[in-house]
């Protein structure tokens, strides 16, 4: 079996730190339907522009964002849709969980003594 490089790991494990922040993630699905400058990502997110801003220059800096100016405005596009596939790959697989679980809950509620 061959070695991963070091550097090669720690690059997967930087991109998948840059999605396990709640913010960022909810930010990406702002973006979902198309380009938003950052006050209507401000006023969606209800958080200030210091942070939606702090979160937008890290996804940026991973290459899952890019972005535009327009006058003294700034626009923000996901620049690599296959993070959504990957967002519904992991959303699917919690749902699957959930799923079984309430499968088990079910089944527990249901073990009533037999008379």
């Amino acid at each position: 079996m061959e070695t991963v490089p070091t550097e090669v790991v720690q690059q997967v494990a930087e991109y998948f730190s840059v999605l396990s922040e709640p913010m960022r993630l909810r930010l990406l699905n702002l973006l979902r339907d198309g380009e938003k400058c950052v006050q209507e990502l401000v006023e969606a997110s209800q958080t200030s522009q210091a942070n939606v801003s702090k979160h937008l220059k890290v996804m940026l800096q991973a290459g899952i964002l890019s972005r535009r100016t327009e006058g003294t405005s700034a626009f923000y596009s996901v620049s690599d849709p296959l993070i959504f596939e990957l967002c519904g790959l992991v959303c699917d697989r919690i749902a699957s969980r959930i799923e079984q679980q309430a499968q088990h809950f079910r089944n527990f509620s249901l073990a009533a003594p037999r008379t």
